[in-house]
């Protein structure tokens, strides 16, 4: 009966070292962040795909551009990264077609490097925090597994003030030691998992935004 009470997980974090207590602390600081941000990129990636979806339909259904422009003006914060790439490209294109003596290629090479811009920090907002998953899903199991050679260390340390070890003596000190293992797995695994999850849907918008912005360039190419 002692032994069962010994092995309870409570029981075995609050009589482990100092040393791994505090690899036991840090792994679920970082799992607890982990999942926040988690939580947070899933709603950022969902609301990113349906923004685009909806510029997109309404971009396509749209045949006055100066009338989508001053929507999308309007609701800049709602419109997305694709209806902020197509306002940025818009004004400069605006801008660049008012100025005497510049050639319609001028214009669309300034037009193309304001898109690019705003896609490059609206790619920034998106992959943010994705290495902070990719760093948790790399290192988080090698700091448990610290925690657990340290434990064991311990646990077998103890042994040689024992006359006759058994299972009972050695038991609690490798179980405490393993919780780090598995507390540095329960962080790396759903960091990783989200780390492809959320690269592979990012990679997929910049590739439609790229593409927005080759086909709204064909657009503006046959204005007048």
């Amino acid at each position: 009966m002692d032994v069962t009470q010994n092995l309870s997980f409570i029981h075995l974090i609050q009589n482990a070292s100092v040393l791994v207590q505090l690899v036991m602390g840090l792994l679920l600081l970082v799992s607890l962040m982990s999942w926040w941000f988690i939580f947070l990129k899933m709603f950022t990636v969902r609301q990113a795909v349906k923004q685009s979806e909806e510029f997109e339909e309404s971009f396509w259904n749209n045949d006055d551009l100066n009338r989508l422009y001053q929507n999308t003006s309007v609701m800049r914060g709602d419109s997305g990264s694709m209806g902020r790439i197509f306002a940025a490209g818009f004004t400069e294109f605006l801008k660049l077609k008012k100025k005497h003596g510049m050639d319609n290629n001028a214009v669309m090479d300034g037009t193309r490097r304001a898109m690019r811009a705003t896609y490059q920090r609206e790619m920034d907002i998106l992959e943010s925090h994705l290495a902070f998953l990719a760093t948790v899903g790399s290192v988080s199991p090698y700091v448990g597994l610290f925690g657990t050679v340290w434990g064991i260390m311990n646990a077998f340390r103890g042994l040689a003030n024992v006359g006759q070890a058994t299972l009972a003596h050695v038991a609690p000190g490798i179980a405490e030691a393993l919780i780090a293992t598995a507390m540095g797995l329960f962080a790396a695994i759903p960091a990783v998992v989200a780390y492809n999850r959320y690269s592979h849907d990012i990679t997929r918008l910049a590739s439609r935004f790229e593409i927005f912005m080759e086909e709204f360039s064909n657009v503006l190419q046959r204005q007048p």
